[in-house]
């Protein structure tokens, strides 16, 4: 795993925007962990603090993924739990394209696809492999992001983020490979589909030739996939960091040396 990174200060506006997006979502999980996005990002805490503050603009779009979900009877919604930290390495690294694998209800493509909006470039390519709740009722043995009835993949998006979506349903093994072959650069990968060692390592193997400098890749439950996410990053050269305690990990692909000149965003 990486050093400990230092924990930036960042400025009373962006804890208060962060405060307010999180409140607005409901889900205190998606409080940010700021040594790991400085981890993954490299940036200095104003550059941080400049990106958190604009969450203050996505309170509405929390606000209606929140009710999104309480309408389709799942308040408490199995969802990605660093969804302002994604937005920030969107922010920050400016991808012209992300590829994410695995959007149940969609709360990483929301916060993706606004930071892209934002960003003003980039596509969203998403590939998911719906599962469909059984019965008119949330069973206990079925899988956390089963579709309740009449939802689609995706249902917690708001429509005036849709825009532009490249969402392809199958599986990943048949349509992450000719994805790939047709991007000419990759920013950043998300790795939260079927979590098993061999189905990590490979949609790694798969994106890897693809990966620009300064990429991102994180990957998502990985206590179930064992060594796969360390041994990809040994191979690479990369450091893993670790989002708090929890399984969500990720890395960021050598780049050249960084302009020390303040970045337009």
């Amino acid at each position: 795993m990486s050093a400990r990174t230092e924990l930036p200060r960042i400025s009373f506006e962006a804890r208060r925007a962060v405060d307010r997006a999180v409140r607005a979502l409901g889900d205190v999980r998606a409080r940010v962990n700021l040594r790991w996005l400085a981890a993954l990002t490299g940036a200095p805490a104003s550059e941080l603090s400049r990106v958190l503050a604009e969450l203050t603009e996505l309170v509405p779009v929390e606000t209606e993924i929140r009710a999104r979900h309480r309408a389709g009877g799942r308040a408490h919604y199995a969802q990605f739990r660093a969804p302002f930290e994604l937005y920030a390495f969107v922010r920050w690294v400016r991808p012209d394209h992300v590829i994410e694998t695995g959007v149940s209800s969609g709360v990483s493509s929301a916060h993706i696809l606004a930071a892209l909006r934002r960003n003003r470039r980039g596509t969203l390519h998403s590939i998911d492999l719906p599962t469909a709740q059984r019965g008119t009722r949330f069973g206990r043995t079925e899988s956390p992001v089963a579709l309740p009835p009449g939802r689609a993949t995706g249902w917690a998006v708001p429509d005036d983020l849709r825009s532009g979506w490249d969402l392809r349903l199958g599986a990943s093994e048949t349509l992450l490979p000719p994805l790939v072959r047709s991007l000419d650069t990759i920013g950043l990968f998300l790795h939260d589909s079927r979590h098993t060692p061999g189905h990590l390592t490979f949609e790694l193997t798969t994106v890897r030739p693809g990966l620009r400098p300064g990429a991102i890749v994180l990957a998502d439950n990985t206590v179930w996939t064992g060594s796969a996410f360390p041994r990809f990053a040994r191979s690479i050269g990369a450091r893993v960091a670790r989002r708090g305690r929890t399984d969500l990990v990720g890395l960021r692909v050598a780049s050249p040396p960084v302009d020390p000149r303040p970045r337009k965003l």
